[in-house]
């Protein structure tokens, strides 16, 4: 009796947690159909069901409700096939339409077929197929589809995923992004659909009608217009090229700014601006750059650089402007200079170097800083000094130096010996190797010269004072020497002129200042610290959308409808009828998967 009590109340016990577990995995439930109907020996085991004229048939499983016009239900493998203006609703978050559908009760993976249109608040998909599991709230497909956000635009591509919970759209192969006001195109785009927010993998392009944005990864808000790349970053305006290692864009204000290793390029102007950080205004045709910046003019044969702390290129293309603010020093091979600031105005090749009226840090007594100009062994300083030359030909014309002008000479023997000549005003002439010609200096003339026999032995030290003078150069040489006016000089031997009297008032020898070469043009800046580039992490792969859960799903209900005979030997199991068939098949050992590619990282 006891025996007996005992095995009735484990078959009670089995039976209750069977039916819990019954229970709890819930099964489709045709909630209306309009007429049943049976055909064992083309549906065998299923109900065919189609609508009336009051409704369309009502299915529902789940929290999600499928609509149809005619429908074939396997009651006993929980599987239902819709045709026919087919829907399915999952609350206020989810609406798929098609022609054709199927669902698994137990898998809980949806297929469907034709004219297939997806809608979420914010955005509408549309494909030929479409997977979708309900388990991971994942859409899927593989044969191309386009997705629709009135702000943001349109974007295809051949395959995409919809993370439902994240809100998140990945889109891979010929990924492309159409709004009225721009085309993007990437390898892979990562779309939030709530935010409007994109992340680029791979070789991207933004293109509009002035600009072509490239990176090979980017962040990109089409809510307002504004991106953010890095990754061999570039932006082509009309006629210029903008570079750098991370880049920011806001195409309202049409603007752009850049940080290290920036280079922009203008194509029309054949001239280059280089720094660590630059902001790009292309509806005012501007740049600002600092941070080591350089700007070159090239030259079929001989470039010109110039660095300052920072650098401004303003105007028209037909009109460039270059303003250099600050420690500001150009060289080129046969010339060099140094002023407080610069200014280039490239269509009439005038340079203008000026003086900014600050003083050496030190005592009372020192010199100011000048602008200052080097040509072969010649200094030249002034308040002010303009350079002259030819938009065209490239070559030097003349300078002229304003106030103060002082032109310096080392002596070629003497150790402290300097030839010099002060005034008012100078005006140089350059002859076609951008070599002085010829030099005049006017107005209050002084001068100290070390004359030399053709042997080099010192003839005297001559000063001099005189209204105006000029000096004739060939080879690169000092060939003649006239002092016009001349009312006070003599000739020295170097015992009789006393060696406090060899300088002139503002003399001032800066040879150590002057640039021989691009490097020697940041002699004087502090050491360079580039920041650390962040913001867009490295590509990350998903899941595969057919991942060992879902294919286990789909493998436990297709042996459990062969275990319970409920299909025929022959007979194709209905939950993996659309899986792609290689995943169905069992992994050898070891497992030879071939993987998506991926984006490489350097």
């Amino acid at each position: 009796m006891k025996s007996f009590k005992i095995k009735y109340l484990l078959l009670f016990i089995f039976a209750f947690a069977t039916s819990i577990a019954f229970a709890q995995r819930k099964t489709i439930e045709i909630k209306y159909a309009g007429f049943g109907d049976k055909d064992e020996e083309k549906f065998p085991g299923a109900q065919i069901l189609t609508r009336d004229d009051a409704q369309q048939i009502h299915i529902f499983h789940d929290g999600i409700d499928m609509y149809c016009d005619k429908a074939i239900f396997y009651g006993k493998e929980d599987f239902v096939e819709a045709y026919g203006n087919v829907k399915m609703v999952q609350g206020d978050t989810i609406n798929l339409n098609s022609k054709y559908a199927e669902y698994s009760g137990k898998t809980q993976l949806a297929f469907a077929s034709g004219d297939v249109i997806l809608t979420e608040p914010k955005s509408t998909l549309t494909t030929d197929t479409l997977y979708f599991n309900r388990a991971k709230q994942e859409a899927f497909y593989k044969t191309g589809g386009k997705v629709v956000r009135d702000s943001s635009g349109t974007i295809t591509s051949t395959i995409g995923r919809y993370f439902m919970p994240r809100k998140k759209y990945r889109f891979q192969d010929s990924v492309k992004l159409v709004n009225p006001e721009y085309t993007l195109k990437t390898k892979i785009l990562d779309y939030y659909t709530d935010t409007g927010h994109a992340y680029m993998y791979g070789p991207s392009t933004i293109e509009d009608a002035v600009s072509k944005i490239y990176c090979e990864r980017g962040f990109y808000n089409t809510e307002n217009d504004t991106g953010y790349f890095v990754k061999k970053s570039r932006i082509d305006y009309d006629n210029r090229v903008f570079e750098g290692d991370s880049m920011y864009f806001d195409r309202g204000r049409s603007f752009a700014s850049a940080t290290n290793n920036i280079k922009v390029t203008d194509t029309l102007n054949n001239s280059i601006v280089k720094g660590h950080y630059a902001e790009v205004y292309r509806a005012k045709d501007s740049v600002f750059i600092t941070k080591r910046a350089l700007a070159i003019t090239i030259q079929e044969k001989d470039s010109i650089y110039m660095h300052a702390d920072t650098l401004m290129v303003t105007g028209k293309p037909e009109h460039r402007i270059t303003r250099a603010y600050y420690k500001a020093k150009i060289y080129k091979s046969d010339i060099s200079g140094k002023a407080d600031s610069v200014h280039v105005d490239h269509k009439i090749g005038l340079t203008k170097l000026i003086n900014l009226a600050r003083l050496n840090k030190g005592d009372a007594f020192s010199a100011a800083r000048k602008p200052i100009l080097w040509n072969l062994k010649n200094q030249m300083t002034g308040d002010t000094i303009h350079l002259k030359s030819n938009p065209e030909t490239e070559k030097l014309d003349s300078l002229i130096v304003f106030y103060n002008a002082f032109v310096i000479s080392k002596d070629t023997i003497s150790e402290d010996g300097y030839n010099q000549i002060s005034g008012q005003k100078l005006i140089g002439l350059f002859d076609d190797q951008n070599n002085l010609k010829q030099v005049n200096i006017l107005k209050n003339s002084e001068s100290i010269n070390y004359s030399r026999n053709e042997n080099g032995e010192l003839i005297g030290i001559e000063k001099s004072k005189s209204a105006d003078i000029e000096m004739y150069f060939e080879n690169k040489e000092l060939t003649e020497l006239r002092k016009l006016r001349q009312f006070d000089g003599k000739l020295y031997t170097e015992e009789e002129f006393p060696k406090n009297a060899r300088r002139l008032r503002g003399f001032d020898w800066r040879e150590d200042e002057r640039p021989n070469s691009v490097e020697d043009l940041f002699s004087e800046d502090p050491p360079l610290n580039l920041p650390k580039i962040k913001g867009l992490e490295p590509y990350k792969d998903e899941e595969e959308f057919f991942n060992d859960d879902l294919i286990g799903r789909v493998k436990k209900a297709d042996q459990e409808a062969k275990d319970k005979n409920l299909i025929k030997k022959d007979e194709k199991p209905k939950a993996s009828r659309n899986i792609p068939k290689q995943l169905m098949v069992p992994k050898k050992l070891p497992p030879k998967t071939k993987k998506r590619p991926v984006i490489k990282e350097e």
